[in-house]
């Protein structure tokens, strides 16, 4: 399944990633491509223990 991921630069070094779809799955990193993996990393996680933790985003 594909989701939604939100690229942020942090307030401080760095940048931090969320997912629409999964409002728990937050990450950060000290690069794009580290953001990325760690956010991937993060829902993963999420689902393992929390299935039902997707939302629809469908407005």
């Amino acid at each position: 399944m594909e989701y939604t991921v939100v690229l942020e630069v942090a307030e401080e070094d760095g940048y931090t990633a969320r997912c629409l779809e999964i409002p728990s799955a937050i990450s950060e990193g000290d690069t794009k491509a580290e953001a990325l993996e760690n956010i991937r990393e993060a829902i993963e996680l999420v689902l393992e223990v929390s299935p039902q933790a997707v939302q629809c985003c469908n407005g």
